[in-house]
């Protein structure tokens, strides 16, 4: 057997350990390559190169790696034992490769999401977590789901670095990196304790003359209705703050105090806490949650999808 070309390949150089940094990946294909055809002319037709090319290719190869690869025989080429070991583990890296160009390409949510986290306020997760749930783990069932507590001072750099995926809040100014979109409108009603037939009566005299609760993560501070309330020169009663609307729910079932809310969140909470659910005897503009998410995944595939996902559960289909 004879080498190819023997004047340019020499039969066997000691390089030592070649620099993978300094390894031109194309060589690897064109390795490949020849190695299934054992025939320098079919590989380059394949490559679309000129054979001169082809050549000069696992030549380059050759001198990094320190032996001949191929040598002559007949009207074609036989690895050498060196050549037969890396072969395997040359195939599956570059398998590998096309496999990521493939994934990149076409996007297969059973396949390319495995996990996701979402923030939102702890009052908002019984209205609205367990109807995301059941439609994202519907179309992956092995989707892991975590819903965790929004903190709106790290929102934006918990969005940058991939800690959330995407937020759910009410209306806020956000920086210029973050995008977002409306996700519902919902307007406030009133729960008082009894059935809506025993309820008493509400106007806007009783309303005010009223003592209330109110649901807030903070502290201290006004809540939304309230500072609506405040644009029409109204103030009602705060006598009591808690933190979640299912406890305000319960306080009020057991006292004469009035809480209001969004509907969507008195209409989950009814079920397990038979309060009455009566109209706001006063218009207040209603309360928007959107979804939140960051600007560098905004063509994202695995973003794009969950967020066309929490749309399609809380509003009619849309493009995003």
């Amino acid at each position: 057997m004879n080498q190819i070309n023997n004047m340019d390949w020499p039969e066997r150089v000691d390089m030592g350990r070649p620099d993978i940094g300094r390894l031109d990946l194309n060589l690897f294909r064109v390795f490949d390559t020849i190695y299934r055809e054992r025939n320098l002319t079919r590989a380059a037709a394949i490559l679309c190169l000129s054979q001169s090319a082809v050549s000069h290719a696992i030549g380059r190869l050759r001198t990094q790696l320190g032996d001949p690869l191929f040598v002559r025989e007949g009207q074609g080429v036989l690895p050498t034992p060196l050549a037969d070991r890396l072969w395997p583990d040359i195939q599956g890296a570059l398998a590998l490769l096309r496999q990521a160009v493939h994934r990149s390409q076409v996007f297969e949510p059973a396949r390319d999401i495995s996990q996701i986290t979402l923030a939102m306020n702890d009052e908002l997760e019984p209205s609205i977590l367990p109807l995301l749930v059941r439609k994202l783990r519907e179309l992956v069932p092995t989707l892991r789901i975590a819903s965790v507590r929004l903190d709106r001072a790290s929102l934006r750099a918990d969005l940058a670095a991939g800690r959330l995926d995407c937020a759910i809040d009410i209306a806020q100014p956000v920086s210029a990196d973050l995008c977002h979109t409306l996700l519902l409108q919902d307007e406030f009603v009133v729960v008082s304790s009894g059935s809506a037939n025993t309820a008493r009566p509400l106007d806007i005299q009783s309303y005010l003359a009223a003592q209330h609760v109110t649901v807030s993560s903070r502290r201290t501070g006004r809540a939304v209705e309230d500072l609506g309330l405040a644009k029409l020169g109204l103030e009602r009663q705060v006598v009591m703050r808690c933190q979640h609307y299912e406890a305000a729910c319960r306080v009020v079932a057991a006292s004469d105090l009035l809480l209001t809310l969004p509907r969507r969140q008195a209409e989950a909470i009814h079920a397990s806490v038979k309060n009455a659910i009566l109209t706001l005897p006063v218009e207040l503009p209603k309360m928007e949650l959107h979804l939140y998410w960051h600007r560098q995944r905004e063509t994202d595939p695995a973003n794009h999808w969950l967020r066309k996902q929490v749309l399609a559960v809380m509003t009619p289909p849309r493009v995003l």
